[in-house]
């Protein structure tokens, strides 16, 4: 596992011009190997990637070696230039992204480094060729694990360097905490099945008073001049804040999911449909529910909790208690049930629902010791690994697909329907047909159930 640790530097004059330098000569790399796969594209048709440009670097640095600004840049940190381009370019093939640009200065603000060739951690500072030794604030101190690369990052608030870290990797044994339930949203950002709420802090929200007045301010001011690129700062540092405010909201927030819950379930959404929603978009980008899933993620691996995506279908609808569908807009935000008469927040509601697919699949996913024999004193079969890992995600959405099924399958008093009236749904054999698992020492066995 690959660990990044952030730390702020603090230059000198003399650093920051040398810093800048070196920036300049990336920049400049970046856009001249650009420029010579877009001619060798207009003029044979034929593509350039990272292996012949690798070899090609090494003379362009030798070019005039008296006034190039390539020089100030190290081998290996010209290498990892090109390897980003390269990489832009194979994703602009697969259609994941659009053709590469050529970069601005001030739009390119970071160059990355092979520890020890042209980068190092020398007596509790940071040596970089051709900008000398700078200081670093060391808030925390580095893990143990091998030191992978040394990227130099500028922000509208000053420099820092970011250390990738190799970690063993340790897997440690499966939380016993309990269960939880996660509905997201923008209202409330996350809702969980035992009712507590997390209130959406909106960073941006609260400082857009502030942020029109900064960029009003820069739409006064006279193109290329110095005044401009002084009140340019100043938005670009408040747009850094509230992605700092953000971000620390969620790595608290997902920090105590993982420290009290032993397994979370959350809806596998796809967040494309609030991107693009125009009554959504700025509510769903100041959420940053995407932030929140990455950063779990991570956490949980550390931790031992399992993370479980379940379908998010009806999760909303569904009453949590006796499963009859209550139709809702998104405006209402509570649910009241008429068939049993439950009222409570419609989040909530939400979160049991998902807590309840969760289990149903977790149940069937993950691994035991031991497990009980079958009736009858018989022992399920063994099978080979890949057909228990297929037969385990067969079985897991059967159970999601029962669970949003029995509503249907349920009168207004929760009795089931009468099989023989024809257009009433699923049929009672269908509940005939599901089959149960059983586990022996990690193998699976299938048995269907009787009539």
């Amino acid at each position: 596992m690959v660990r990044t640790y952030r730390y702020r530097l603090y230059p000198n004059k003399t650093h920051q011009a040398a810093l800048g330098n070196v920036l300049f000569a990336a920049c400049a790399l970046y856009n001249h190997a650009l420029a010579y796969r877009r001619k060798r594209w207009n003029e044979s048709r034929r593509g350039v990637w990272y292996n012949e440009q690798a070899g090609m670097w090494r003379d362009w640095r030798n070019e005039d070696p008296a006034d190039n600004p390539l020089r100030l840049l190290n081998m290996s940190a010209g290498q990892q230039v090109l390897r980003r381009l390269d990489s832009a370019y194979r994703e602009f093939v697969k259609g994941k992204r659009g053709r590469p640009r050529f970069r601005r200065l001030d739009h390119f603000n970071s160059v990355a480094f092979k520890p020890g060739d042209g980068a190092a951690l020398k007596g509790g500072r940071l040596y970089l060729q051709n900008v000398g030794s700078v200081r670093v604030n060391w808030h925390r101190e580095v893990p143990e694990g091998e030191l992978k690369h040394i990227i130099i990052v500028r922000k509208p608030s000053g420099w820092y360097v970011c250390l990738q870290v190799e970690m063993q990797k340790n897997i440690p044994a499966h939380s016993l905490n309990p269960l939880v339930g996660v509905d997201v949203g923008i209202a409330h950002a996350l809702v969980l099945s035992d009712g507590t709420v997390f209130d959406n802090p909106r960073p941006l929200q609260g400082s857009l008073p502030a942020l029109r007045r900064l960029q009003r301010s820069v739409a006064r001011k006279k193109r290329g001049g110095s005044n401009r690129k002084r009140a340019v700062l100043k938005v670009a540092r408040l747009q850094e804040h509230i992605a700092n405010q953000r971000r620390d909201f969620w790595h608290k927030v997902t920090r105590g999911l993982v420290t009290t819950y032993g397994t979370v379930v959350l809806e596998n959404l796809s967040l494309s449909f609030m991107l693009q929603n125009r009554a959504l978009s700025q509510a769903s980008h100041d959420t940053g529910l995407g932030m929140f899933r990455e950063l779990l993620d991570y956490k949980a691996v550390e931790a031992g909790v399992e993370v479980i995506a379940v379908y998010p279908r009806n999760t909303s609808q569904v009453c949590s208690a006796c499963g009859s569908i209550v139709p809702k807009v998104v405006c209402v935000r509570v649910h009241s049930c008429p068939d049993c008469g439950l009222v409570l927040d419609r989040d909530i509601n939400a979160a049991r629902n998902i807590l309840r697919l969760g289990r149903s699949r977790w149940g069937v996913t993950w691994p035991v010791a031991e497990g009980p024999a079958p009736a009858g004193g018989e022992r399920a079969p063994r099978c080979s690994p890949a057909i228990a890992g297929r037969v385990r995600h067969l079985v897991a959405g059967v159970a999601e697909l029962r669970l949003l099924v029995d509503p249907l399958e349920r009168g207004p008093a929760g009795n089931q329907r009468d099989e023989a009236d024809p257009g009433q749904g699923c049929q009672g054999e269908t509940a005939a047909t599901v089959h149960r698992t059983h586990r022996v020492s990690g193998s699976v066995g299938i048995r269907s159930s009787g009539p």
